[in-house]
């Protein structure tokens, strides 16, 4: 495609896209009660979607910091391609299929494409006290950073053109129907009361094992023979750590959609539970490896926040550093096993630190969820409610198997449309020259 068709293609589409503006006039506006909105509620939830917002580009930077130098810029950038992506899929197309009137359990109906009828009035559905937009786009900044989390699996390898494609198919044939199940209204199984405060379930199992398909079906790196990393830049794994722990804070007690004591609480547990995997990836990094590693120390953190979103809405501080805990190890050794015992090249570990790092927190939810912290929720197995936790089994079984083949059809379709992974010279060569033309560093 040379510059002359490009341009005219990209005005064609624009002057479509404003005709199409005239139809969906006033569409994010309509009439509403100013006194049904609450300012505090709606400042708190608007930061919470910022912060969740840069979480995305903070995957890339960590994920960017691990790989080898050559790949860096590729991983950077196509974290900031989803984000530009998956926005788009939203608006259009997305929020509907999530959040539309219920079809069957299964999926949202198109109430709200392009928008439509998504204004400053509440949905009362999901958050009475903020304007729709507002509830719209803080949701529109999970499906984004989640198929940014998927990249791990197969960095350093994936073709551009079909990354690009693959997104927008999973945006709209894996994330959206799974975050229909569990938060939309009539989801089968929101109904049958499974709990996922902030996304374990919709977010990291649906991430994980779309991962492990895609890691399996694209195949192993050509140029390396022990499927480890190679970190080029550990200060940029830790600085993306850092700001993932930053923006988790939106994550989880942006959740509660309102400045109250439950966003207070699920504040609280995401830092302590970030923090016992933390020190629990050191201290087993340094009983291996005789040194306390801090890519390690980082990646611990980053499994505690993925364990603790689940529940962050549900559990209070002690049994959050027990989650910490339990998810620390359990990651920890889900990650020694896939090395070890697998020729599966997850080049980045998705699958163990989402995978089963959201699996441990969806199932622990089911042990420690405390209705005396949010009454909208359920009490545990601890607390005197042990038929929740076959619901949480139930939630986690049903998002695992379904993201996995999803993935794997997904990837199988379009490896007969376009190939799937770049050519080994390209591959030799490095990303960031062969696809992108661009370096990130100049020695």
């Amino acid at each position: 495609m040379n510059l002359t068709f490009a341009v005219l293609l990209i005005i064609l589409l624009g002057v479509a896209t404003t005709f199409f503006a005239t139809n969906f006039a006033g569409a994010s506006a309509g009439d509403f009660d100013p006194t049904t909105i609450s300012s505090g509620d709606t400042a708190w939830v608007l930061a919470a979607a910022a912060l969740v917002m840069i979480m995305t580009p903070a995957v890339g930077f960590f994920y960017g910091g691990m790989v080898r130098a050559k790949n860096v810029v590729s991983v950077i950038k196509q974290s900031l391609v989803i984000l530009a992506l998956v926005g788009i899929q939203w608006v259009i197309l997305g929020y509907s299929l999530v959040f539309g009137r219920d079809i069957n359990g299964l999926i949202g109906g198109l109430d709200f494409f392009g928008l439509r009828n998504v204004g400053f009035a509440a949905n009362p559905d999901y958050a009475a006290t903020i304007p729709h937009l507002a509830y719209m786009i803080f949701q529109a900044m999970f499906a984004i950073i989640t198929p940014a989390l998927i990249i791990g699996s197969f960095v350093e390898r994936i073709r551009f053109r079909t990354l690009v494609l693959f997104i927008l198919l999973w945006a709209t044939f894996v994330y959206d129907p799974i975050a229909h199940w569990v938060w939309g209204v009539g989801g089968w199984l929101r109904t049958l009361g499974a709990l996922d405060f902030a996304g374990g379930t919709v977010v990291h199992i649906s991430a994980g094992f779309s991962a492990l398909a895609a890691a399996i079906l694209v195949g192993k790196r050509s140029d390396v023979k022990d499927h480890k990393i190679s970190a080029n830049n550990v200060p940029l794994v830790l600085i993306g750590a850092s700001l993932l722990w930053f923006g988790w804070f939106g994550f989880n007690a942006g959740s509660a959609l309102s400045a109250s004591p439950l966003a207070a609480s699920a504040f609280v547990v995401t830092n302590t539970a970030a923090a016992a995997a933390a020190l629990v990836w050191m201290v087993l990094s340094w009983a291996e490896h005789k040194k306390p590693s801090a890519l390690a120390t980082a990646t611990g953190a980053v499994c505690g926040l993925v364990a603790i979103t689940p529940a962050s809405g549900f559990v209070g501080p002690i049994a959050s550093i027990a989650i910490g805990i339990i998810a620390g190890v359990a990651t920890y050794l889900a990650l020694r096993y896939r090395s070890l015992y697998t020729k599966i090249d997850d080049t980045l570990d998705v699958w163990a630190a989402h995978g089963v790092g959201g699996l441990t927190g969806a199932v622990l939810t089911g042990v420690f969820a405390e209705k005396a912290i949010n009454s909208a929720g359920n009490n545990g197995f601890l607390f005197g409610n042990p038929g929740q936790l076959p619901i949480q089994l139930t939630a986690v079984a049903a998002t695992s198997i379904y993201a996995f083949i999803a993935t794997w059809i997904i990837l199988k379709v379009l490896s007969f449309i376009s190939d799937l992974r770049v050519s080994e010279k390209e591959e030799k060569l490095g990303l960031d020259q062969s696809v992108h033309g661009e370096s990130g560093y100049r020695f």
